[in-house]
């Protein structure tokens, strides 16, 4: 990212934009903020409730989080308290695992701004293509089950409802006839940001640069939009491509949700 590029001041601006500030995603969700909490409430079963940003100390930790994580038991959908490694207090997580929420997978969150990541082509013999209709949503949703394993029904709908609100990007890798890979872009009105996420490759075509090339193609369209950052929140197989494309980790991240 150069001399310029202040790791403090990126997660601060990140911190206040995407986490304290952030309004919901759904017209239909909504946000409550105190001093202490930011959570959002969700809709339905697809919808996501929980805790986006908290500003905590000794004396008013355990109060809040047995009110939360009560909250939390209580909402539809899928419910989390986001937990951010420079978060106070310094064992929030531990205090959090102590109130009945179990820990997820350690993520690294990642902010490159858009312009400074390079084009990369996808290998030969596969095309990029814009997602807009049914057919190629179902696509998507077969790649990510491919890829990860799990049951992705809900984000076939997420995606209609992102996309005819004009508040997503999706593109679809193919080889022929043959989807392999997937990714979407999450643009957040009001701030500086868009999120990347998805990026599932099925294992046979893992290792040929698919997955830098769906990076470089979102972070094209993101500037279309006047986006200047794009953040990730990458696994451990993603942070080194995310690293080699002009990525830095600003922040650690766990889930911690309802056991």
């Amino acid at each position: 990212m150069g001399s310029t590029w202040d790791t403090a001041a990126i997660r601060a601006v990140y911190d206040a934009q995407l986490r304290r500030d952030l309004p919901p995603s759904d017209g239909a969700a909504a946000a409550e903020r105190t001093d202490r909490l930011t959570r959002h409430l969700g809709v339905g079963p697809d919808g996501w409730s929980g805790v986006l940003w908290s500003s905590l100390d000794e004396a008013t930790a355990d109060r809040v989080i047995a009110d939360t994580v009560a909250w939390l038991r209580t909402v539809e959908g899928h419910a989390e308290w986001k937990l951010y490694h420079h978060d106070t207090p310094a064992d929030l997580g531990a205090r959090l695992a102590a109130a009945g929420l179990v820990a997820g997978g350690v993520e690294a969150v990642m902010i490159a701004e858009a312009a400074a990541v390079p084009d990369f082509a996808p290998p030969a013999g596969v095309r990029l293509v814009e997602v807009s209709d049914d057919a190629d949503i179902d696509r998507v949703v077969w790649v990510h089950e491919a890829a990860f394993g799990e049951d992705h029904s809900w984000l076939g709908r997420r995606m209609r409802a992102g996309l005819a609100e004009g508040l997503m990007d999706v593109v679809l890798a193919m080889a022929g006839d043959e989807p392999v890979s997937a990714a979407r872009t999450a643009y957040y009105p009001g701030t500086e940001f868009a999120g990347l996420w998805g990026g599932g490759t099925v294992e046979a075509w893992r290792g040929r640069g698919i997955y830098r090339a769906l990076v470089s193609h979102r972070a094209r369209k993101a500037q279309q939009r006047g986006v200047r950052y794009l953040q990730v929140d990458a696994l451990p197989t993603s942070r080194p491509i995310l690293e080699r494309v002009g990525f830095t980790c600003v922040a650690l991240t766990t889930p911690y949700t309802v056991a």
